[in-house]
Order: C-alpha cells, then structure tokens, then sequence
C-alpha cells in the first residue's frame, strides 16, 4: 500500500485543488519545488514543524506514482 494514500489530499476549494499535505495549504508542489531548490528533509522540517518526514516520503512518492501514470498513458 502506497503511504502518500493516507497523506495527500485534493480539494477542489483548497490551492486550485492541487494535492495537499493532509488538508494543510502546503501541496506537493511545494515540497518538491523546496528539494528542488537544494533543502534537505531537515531544512524544510525545521521551516514546517507542522510537515513530517512521513509527509515529505508521501510528497516524493505521489509525485513519483503521478509520473509513472503520465508514461504509462502516452
């Protein structure tokens, strides 16, 4: 079972219905673009107290599975 399933959350009111942590207005997009920009999970955790590591696996994971589905499809 994948963890992201009991993590992120779309709703369609929320940030233009991107995938959230948990409900909270941090979405996926953030956590990757925040890697991205060279953050480590601890950075970003001492940033975001509200985040988890568990959050931060589940934002990797969800983006991960949402790409594969895109290669998958074409």
């Amino acid at each position: 079972m994948f963890i992201y399933k009991n993590i992120i959350t779309i709703e369609p009111g929320k940030r233009s219905g991107k995938p959230c942590i948990r409900g909270m207005r941090i979405t996926v997009e953030d956590v990757l673009r925040w890697l991205a920009s060279g953050m480590s999970f601890e950075d970003i955790l001492k940033d975001f107290p509200e985040l988890t590591r568990e959050d931060i696996i589940a934002a990797l994971e969800f983006a991960a599975m949402r790409q594969r589905r895109t290669l998958i499809a074409a």
